[in-house]
Order: C-alpha cells, then structure tokens, then sequence
C-alpha cells in the first residue's frame, strides 16, 4: 500500500528524466551567463554579446545532448551485460542462483524458511526479474533511455540559457550586467524549487546551492571579461 505524495511509481525513469533536466537547464542557465556577462565585461557592443550567447546556448545545448547519450547509453549497456550474464546463471545453475535469491531476502530480514519461500515462488514466476530487481536492482521492462536524456538535456540547456540571453542583450548597456544577474538568480532559485519538489526533498538547499555557484560564476567571469576589455584596449 502506498502513500500520497511517496514517490513509488517508475522513480528510476522519473530520477533519469529530474537529472538530465535540471543538469540541463542549470548548466545552460550558468555557463551562458558566465559567457555574456564575461563578453558583456570586455565590450559593450550588443552584437558581439549576442553572437557569444547565442554561440554559446548552440555549442552547449549540443555538447550536453551528445554527453548525456553516451553515459546513459553506456549505463544501458552495462545494465544489458548484467542481465545477459543472471540470465546464463539462471540456465546453467537454477539451484544455486535461488539459494542465492533466498540469501539475499534473508539478509535483508527475513527468516531462513521464509526467504528460501519468496525466493522459490518468485523464480517459478519470473525468475530472471526477481534476480534483476533484488540482486542487481535493475528493471528489465525499465532500463534507462539514452534518448530520452539527450533530448531533455538539450531542451533544458537551451531553455536555460536563454534566461541571460534575453536578459542581457534587451536592456540598455548600463542595466545589462544586472538584469541578466537578476534573471539569472531568480532562473538558479527556480530551478532549485522545481528539482527539490519532483524529488520530494526541501528545497532551501538546492535554492542556496544553485544561486551561490551562478553568483560566483558571473562574478569571476565578468571580471575576467573586463580585465581582458582593458588590456585589448
């Protein structure tokens, strides 16, 4: 029986989603800001700030797409490989693997009568998903999907990063840097709710977490930028 609000339902896909989307949009919101507050630092020219940004929201969204699918892909894989080699287990040697099945229910707390029990209704109805999920705690009908990450990290990136793209190329050169740092924090805090609530936790920690590493960005960064506008000019 489950509870409201217990997160019991598909959490390793709902996990697999949280991360790929939040790496994606804090990353995008972050690195796109450290890169136009940086410019923004070096020069006031609107253009050259909204090629970097634009160059910037292109490149990462991309880079992170194409990261995220090769992680996840070779996770998949060595989920894959595991379920191959129970699979053998299970064909070569069926007692040794439920003695097996029945240690591990026993060590979890059960008694030796009623481990050895589980453990033999379960291999007879599915004795490869019992394995998998109690041994290896893996999902066979679930593993995780190489392209739903690309995809909601590429879309997260780039709905980040346009936060301090917008912010700083709209505005007049004087309000530039502040408006995107305004919009960039209230985006970081945001995110911090957003990714605490879907995973259940509070969100004080991820907010705090979020805004120091974005504030820390930009300032070194526009620092950076305008060191660099001074020693050009």
């Amino acid at each position: 029986m489950t509870h409201p609000g217990e997160p019991h339902h598909d959490l390793s896909g709902r996990l697999n989603w949280l991360r790929a989307g939040v790496l994606g949009a804090n990353d995008g919101i972050v690195s796109t800001a450290g890169l136009v507050v940086g410019v923004a630092g070096a020069t006031a020219d609107r253009a050259t700030i909204l090629a970097a940004g634009v160059a910037g929201l292109v490149a990462g969204s991309l880079s992170m797409a194409g990261g995220e699918y090769v992680s996840v892909s070779t996770q998949r894989d060595t989920e894959r490989a595991a379920l191959k080699l129970e699979e053998r287990e299970l064909r070569e040697m069926p007692e040794e693997e439920e003695r097996e099945l029945a240690g591990i229910y026993q060590d979890k707390g059960l008694s030796e009568d009623l481990a050895a029990q589980v453990a033999r209704e379960l291999t007879e109805q599915d004795a490869l998903r019992a394995h998998a999920e109690a041994e290896l705690q893996i999902d066979p009908d679930n593993l995780t999907s190489p392209w739903q990450a690309a995809w909601a990290s590429l879309v997260a990136f780039a709905a980040g990063a346009l936060i301090p793209l917008v912010a700083i190329v709209l505005p007049p050169t004087g309000w530039r840097v502040w408006a995107c740092a305004v919009a960039v924090l209230v985006g970081l805090a945001l995110t911090g709710v957003v990714s605490a609530r879907l995973g259940s936790s509070r969100p004080g920690r991820a907010v705090r977490r979020n805004v120091v590493v974005g504030s820390l960005t930009m300032i070194v960064t526009y620092y950076v930028g305008l060191l660099f506008g001074v020693a050009v000019g």
